[in-house]
């Protein structure tokens, strides 16, 4: 199983068929040469070891990253 994080787009790089995503606060860059699509800055995508799979809707990426959060919070309590 694998899970990914969505990441939002944050600045791409046509020359080199790549974009840097912003990741929970983390930037890197990534391979789009998967994608048959153009991406944009602000556009949410899911990554799979170093590549754009697909780009997913904005709402969607915003619940899920919100879940994310939530879980990150209730792990960082239980660890205390």
């Amino acid at each position: 199983m694998c899970l990914s994080i969505p990441s939002q787009v944050v600045a791409v790089d046509h020359e080199r068929q790549s974009v840097t995503v912003d990741t929970l606060g983390v930037r890197r860059e990534v391979s789009s040469h998967l994608m048959t699509e153009p991406l944009a800055i602000g556009d949410y995508v899911l990554i799979h070891i170093g590549f754009v799979m697909n780009k997913i809707d904005k709402e969607d990426a915003k619940q899920s990253i919100e879940l994310y959060q939530e879980i990150v919070a209730k792990l960082d309590g239980e660890s205390r």
